[in-house]
């Protein structure tokens, strides 16, 4: 089946908007916080508990899949969902902003790019035609078109020149498309000029994608100049499509985003962090190497339903954190995952109800970032 989108509810005093995707492989609620599973795996958390958390969707990168275990492999086992057996939805990115980020082992032109595996040094090919067919061969519900991403700070002739190669990729990309099951979202580029974003945005609109990412941000911009053009070029996509914030991030980013009207994000995040010790909870982030947790027989967050919250205390995940033992990146991991979904029930059910303005100011004024 072709993605669906439910335009369910729209908070009255801001661009908050509540929907639901249906795809192939389930119904994604939104706004929605997607769990990063880049290897076919979110660190250190098995799929039993993502499922106990009530992750909906992972999301995994077709640069990293496309080297390891590589095409034939993935289309022998049946593709992703069943080598990790996982029967809920998948977004796949291109895999351009991985490429984009090794400037000294890629070459980019017109037909594609060439980039050096970090495996065996060999070099690999990636067209618009090929990172589609690979994707359709992992069985991706949501697919990304191969984009152009540069740091949102670069002049703005090599922002043209990104934001029109982007173009005419994306229409390459969904020629390429072959199966209806797997859908297919266009990528806004255009750094930060507002002229280059409403082009990008006007462009892609035209070409009539299922859905709508905001690219390029998070790469270099002030925290200012992101929630602008978020805001920006979020009212510059369709109604009826789900908009999709690339690469974002902090739960005050997705509050504000959510306020502009964006419906999925992702981020390494809650896993990254755990490995540094850093909890998030509805009062802010808990950094728990500091020393003053050596002796807090209190939990993470006394209001928090997951079991690391009902069973361990501060003390003992500040040891694990600070002696550098896994099992304390599993559970703040699994602590932190449980956070962000329901941070985002949270969200959902307070725009159904009219409440999530508020919430959202109060959130943002004490929950430390």
């Amino acid at each position: 089946m072709a993605l669906k989108f439910d335009y369910i509810a729209k908070d009255p005093n801001s661009e908050a908007r509540r929907g639901r995707i249906h795809t192939a492989h389930g119904t994604i609620e939104t706004p929605v916080f997607m769990s990063v599973g880049t290897f076919g795996s979110v660190r250190t958390l098995d799929h039993t508990e993502l499922e106990d958390i009530g992750v909906q969707i992972i999301l995994g990168n077709t640069y990293h899949l496309y080297l390891r275990p590589g095409p034939e492999i993935l289309k022998d086992v049946g593709g992703y969902h069943k080598l990790m057996s996982w029967n809920k939805p998948i977004l796949t990115d291109s895999g351009g902003f991985q490429i984009f980020s090794l400037p000294h082992q890629r070459v980019i032109s017109e037909k594609g790019l060439t980039f050096k595996s970090y495996i065996d040094q060999s070099y690999k090919r990636l067209t618009p035609e090929s990172d589609i067919a690979f994707q359709e061969v992992i069985g991706s519900d949501i697919m990304m078109v191969l984009d152009v991403c540069v740091p949102s700070t670069s002049s703005y002739d090599i922002c043209v020149d990104a934001m029109n190669r982007t173009h005419r990729w994306a229409k390459r990309c969904k020629q390429a498309k072959t199966r209806d099951e797997n859908s297919l979202f266009g990528i806004v580029q255009g750094a930060i000029y507002e002229n280059l974003r409403q082009e990008s945005a006007e462009t892609l609109v035209n070409l009539d994608f299922d859905g709508y990412a905001i690219g390029g941000l998070a790469v270099g911009e002030t925290d200012e100049e992101r929630d602008h053009f978020t805001n920006f070029t979020a009212k510059l996509l369709p109604q009826n499509k789900p908009r999709y914030l690339m690469g974002v991030g902090t739960p005050h980013d997705l509050v504000r985003s959510v306020l502009a009207g964006v419906d999925m994000f992702d981020c390494i995040i809650p896993t990254n962090h755990a490995r540094q010790g850093v909890a998030y909870t509805f009062g802010g982030k808990i950094k728990l190497r500091r020393v003053f947790h050596a002796r807090e027989t209190i939990p993470i967050d006394e209001n928090c339903g997951c079991f690391v919250c009902k069973r361990f205390s501060r003390a003992y995940l500040h040891q694990l954190t600070k002696c550098e033992e896994p099992t304390g990146w599993k559970l703040i991991s699994y602590h932190n995952t449980w956070f962000y979904e329901r941070l985002m029930e949270k969200i959902r059910d307070t725009i159904v109800d009219g409440t999530f303005s508020s919430f959202a100011k109060h959130f943002l004024e004490n929950a430390d970032d």
